[in-house]
């Protein structure tokens, strides 16, 4: 489970895109509506509890950060009015969220474009609110609270959803997952009002695409081989890592 570069995630991005199999498995299992080219593993139920913390209004400007595809954006410009702006260090993963932005008829109000999620060239406190899925924890968790402060209007909501060791050190766990207490993190960089909640429920659907995902033949297709390596490594790993949705604001004044 290292830390993949940027030149892993586009090959991985490709393999996704051109797999015929690897969309409906996912989809399958995580309950996803079937507009959604999901990047991360957040299952249709949980995307509407995303929905319901992100409180987003129409006109708002909604920043997803590491959006990949941008499915889980998408849904939520969608059914809130709001725009959207997608920022993913993938351009393969960009391009494919801008062709979606136009087969669902969004490109009026949804951007996509390549960036880090710790520099997102997004102008400072634009954002009403900012969404993460999956990926806070591949950037430096520090400079990544800080970037989602930076975006936030006061008074903004951010909602993520991450992984979180049950136990902090834990030896078993890759090194950027061991140590990672997001609401610390978030804390530090001076968001307000953290709150972290466990999401057991989320966990017990992962762990169900895993096990599915072992009894899968690759049969040539590299996303489906990835997806099966993947379940190989992180099965072992369920019991020591928990699911959690976590929500801050940004502080009333961008002075405190």
């Amino acid at each position: 489970m290292s830390t993949p570069d940027v030149g892993s995630f586009d090959d991985w991005y490709r393999a996704i895109v051109a797999s015929p199999r690897w969309d409906p498995f996912v989809r399958r299992w995580l309950d996803l509506p079937p507009e959604v080219e999901s990047s991360g593993y957040l299952s249709g139920p949980g995307l509407v509890e995303v929905l319901d913390e992100l409180g987003l209004e129409p006109g708002r400007m909604l920043v997803e950060l590491g959006c990949g595809r941008g499915g889980y954006g998408m849904v939520a410009a969608r059914a809130s009015g709001a725009r959207l702006i997608g920022v993913d260090f993938s351009a393969v993963a960009v391009a494919a969220a801008r062709r979606q932005a136009v087969h669902l008829q969004l490109d009026d109000v949804a951007e996509f474009r390549v960036g880090d999620l710790t520099s997102s060239g997004v102008p400072s406190g634009s954002a009403g609110a900012v969404l993460c899925v999956d990926a806070f924890h591949f950037a430096r968790p520090p400079a990544a609270a800080a970037e989602c402060r930076r975006l936030l209007e006061p008074g903004g909501r951010l909602v993520l959803t991450s992984w979180e060791p049950v136990a902090l050190g834990d030896p078993v766990l890759p090194g950027r997952l061991r140590d990672l207490d997001v609401g610390r993190e978030l804390a530090a960089a001076g968001l307000v009002d953290v709150e972290v909640s466990p999401r057991p429920a989320w966990s017990s659907v992962e762990r169900s695409l895993w096990e599915a995902a072992l009894t899968l033949e690759p049969a040539g297709d590299p996303a489906i081989a990835d997806l099966v390596e993947e379940a190989e490594e992180l099965l072992p790993l369920a019991p020591h890592l928990r699911r959690v949705l976590v929500t801050a604001r940004g502080p009333a004044t961008t002075g405190t």
